[in-house]
């Protein structure tokens, strides 16, 4: 059965069908996105690609691991879309020209803490950029911009922000926000208002899914029931969850599965806990993870997937 999309009305009447086609490729043709994030090298610096052997492995270090895992992915159609800096994905993109590709438009370290200022992540390219990976035959199917809100300069973020997702629909192309609470303003990241606050936010910048830190628990709810008030904050903006920090496959399962099912999110945004791992068990949990998100299984048996069996 074919899926049937909201279409945004900035997309162009003649670009809606360009924009259901960008749309099934990044979700798997099921509007759930499992989205696979690769912008870490930027954001974490190498902290998540190298710790001297003890927990990641070391092929982790080479940024080809990723592409390598992506394009397993897309093969087997497990992973929707790859998401990464467009450089990042230019020096490889060629190799892999068949993945569905995010490109993040802008990004920085976490070297710079909120005690020393405020954050900022403006733009390093724009839509010339990304519709010149197009032009070469790569297939880019959205952008992605991180705004930290609550911080002095969430001005700039959001109007960097609010254009990219016009010109990214004028192409026929989706949008994906990352949405975080933070800065000296906010004295807790994870609360529940704040972040279906910020989801709220999303919508209203007409972003087609927003990426959303696991809040912590609501007073009298549990956290996916707490999660479950932003997804509502975001009416049609999709909410998909942070993966967040590695954990044991079996627990990261089912936590997955009750954001989903519990908490309605169309989705989730997996880097450590897909791409820590050899190839073989990445390109699995990819697959786990999207048993669950699309396919509706149960966190029992996205765990036998993962296990390979």
């Amino acid at each position: 059965m074919e899926t049937e999309y909201h279409v945004p009305a900035d997309v162009p009447d003649e670009l809606i069908e360009t924009f259901i086609v960008n749309m099934d490729a990044a979700t798997c043709g099921t509007g759930k996105m499992n989205l696979f994030a690769c912008d870490q090298k930027i954001e974490h610096l190498n902290d998540d690609f190298y710790d001297g052997g003890n927990k990641i492995p070391s092929t982790s270090n080479d940024p080809g691991h990723l592409f390598e895992i992506g394009a397993r992915g897309c093969e087997e159609g497990t992973i929707g879309v790859l998401a990464g800096q467009l450089g990042l994905i230019s020096h490889y993109a060629r190799d892999y020209p068949n993945i569905p590709y995010l490109v993040k438009l802008n990004s920085k370290s976490h070297m710079v803490n909120v005690t020393q200022r405020d954050p900022i992540s403006q733009a390093l390219w724009d839509m010339d950029d990304v519709m010149s990976l197009i032009h070469n035959g790569i297939n880019v199917v959205g952008i992605g911009y991180t705004i930290y809100i609550g911080s002095e300069f969430e001005h700039e973020m959001l109007t960097e922000a609010a254009q990219f997702i016009r010109e990214a629909h004028e192409q026929g192309m989706i949008a994906v926000v990352w949405m975080y609470p933070r800065g000296k303003a906010v004295s807790d990241e994870k609360c529940p208002q704040l972040i279906s606050g910020a989801a709220g936010v999303a919508a209203c910048i007409g972003a087609d899914f927003a990426k959303v830190n696991y809040p912590r628990a609501w007073d009298g709810m549990t956290q996916p029931e707490s999660l479950g008030i932003a997804v509502e904050a975001a009416g049609r903006c999709g909410i998909i969850c942070s993966g967040g920090g590695s954990l044991p496959a079996k627990e990261f399962l089912e936590r997955l599965w009750a954001q989903v099912n519990v908490s309605g999110c169309r989705g989730a945004a997996t880097g450590r806990n897909i791409h820590q791992r050899d190839t073989e068990s990445a390109v699995r949990m990819a697959a786990a993870c999207k048993a669950i998100i699309c396919e509706g299984d149960s966190a029992e048996d996205a765990l036998l997937i993962y296990e390979g069996q």
